[in-house]
This record gives C-alpha cells, sequence and structure tokens, in this order.
C-alpha cells in the first residue's frame, strides 16, 4: 500500500522573484519536482547560473514526505527553514525553492536575514501558480470478447483512462485509475466474480493534473 496521498497541490512552473535589502541582493527560484533526482537537477542548473552568488539556500518536498532544508553558510535557522515554512503556508509539495544570496556588504542581522529569506520564498511562491494533482496507479483488465461491455461499465464507472487495448486471445486492457478508486473496483469484480476477467494492480504511481 502506498504511503503517498491521493491530491497534492504544488506549481506548474519555473518561478522567480528578486528581493534586494539592504544592498543584498535575494533571488527566489521555485520549480515542480517529482523525484530527489529532479532536486539535484534543479540546484545544479541554479548554481550554474549564479556561480558567483554567496549562498543558495534552499528547501523541498516530496509527496512521499521526505524534505529537506539547507542554510548553506548562512547562521543556523535563517535560511533553510524559512523556505520550508514558506512552502508549508502554501501547503505546497512536489516542490523545490532556491533563494539564492549576493552579499551586499551590509550584514543584515539574524532577525533581518530570516526575515529577507522569507520575504523572497513567500513572495516567489505567492506570485507561482498552484495547481492540484491526482494520484493514478496503472492497471491492467484481461477479459473475454464477450465482457467488452461490462469493461465498458467500468470504464465509465470509475473514471479509467485506457493507455493501451491490446488484443489477443484475451483482449488486455493497460488502463490508469484513481488510486482512491482501486479498492472500490477490486471490490466490484470480487462481488461480480468471474475467473475469466482478470484485473492486475501495478506499482506504477503518478500524478496528474486535476
Amino acid at each position: 500500500m502506498s504511503n503517498l496521498p491521493f491530491q497534492i497541490k504544488t506549481i506548474a512552473a519555473e518561478s522567480e522573484f528578486r528581493f534586494k535589502e539592504k544592498g543584498s541582493m535575494f533571488i527566489g527560484l521555485s520549480s515542480p519536482i517529482n523525484l530527489e533526482e529532479d532536486v539535484v537537477n534543479f540546484l545544479n542548473s541554479v548554481k550554474k547560473r549564479f556561480y558567483d552568488a554567496t549562498h543558495h539556500c534552499f528547501s523541498y518536498k516530496l509527496a512521499d514526505g521526505l524534505f529537506k532544508y539547507s542554510d548553506d553558510g548562512e547562521p543556523n535557522g535563517t535560511a533553510g527553514i524559512r523556505i520550508h515554512n514558506a512552502q508549508n503556508h502554501f501547503e505546497l509539495t512536489n516542490i523545490i525553492t532556491i533563494v539564492v544570496r549576493y552579499f551586499g556588504g551590509v550584514k543584515l542581522g539574524v532577525g533581518h536575514l530570516g526575515k529577507a529569506y522569507y520575504e523572497t520564498a513567500i513572495q516567489n511562491l505567492e506570485a507561482s501558480k498552484k495547481i492540484e494533482k491526482e494520484l493514478y496507479q496503472n492497471i491492467e483488465l484481461e477479459y473475454k470478447f464477450e465482457q467488452t461491455k461490462y469493461v465498458h461499465h467500468l470504464i465509465s464507472k470509475f473514471e479509467l483512462v485506457v493507455n493501451k487495448n491490446l488484443f489477443e486471445l484475451s483482449p488486455i486492457m493497460h488502463c490508469s485509475i484513481k488510486a482512491s478508486k482501486v479498492n472500490e473496483i477490486s471490490s466490484e469484480l470480487n462481488q461480480n466474480y468471474n475467473p475469466s476477467l482478470v484485473l492486475r494492480i501495478t506499482n506504477n504511481l503518478f500524478y496528474l493534473n486535476i
């Protein structure tokens, strides 16, 4: 059983916001992600683009509950956790937010520094388009030709997305179903048991826009 939530809120695309405080330039950059690999790729691209920046502080959150944040050399608690709090303010996940800082020569002090990182992240995320996504799971339905009408009933009732239909000795339909409906379709097929209609549930889970 997956521990992924049935629905999440994230951002639709990469976004950027710039904020200046006492000579220091703060640049907030956010991107939707799905895997830790996406985190590495986006972080590396930002570090390459802003190679001469003083700090590259970040926070990322994934739908499975994994999260991490970094102060990247700033005083403890002034950057990463502030960016993380901004993400939580909008209840976002599957997201990475990086705040790049160019030091302007004037120390801000711990309080003002934390506010600057939070303000940059919150404004960056405020301007980002938010979207909701639904968790889907891939399934296979193997059936006899004479059961086609019932299979189409299942497609309609459980809002299946048909990805591929193979017509061999027995047709095999590859579909995607909302993960929240997997138990329901399993229950219906158990109640209307027919050995010639087989449901196979895969471990392939992914999010689609609502």
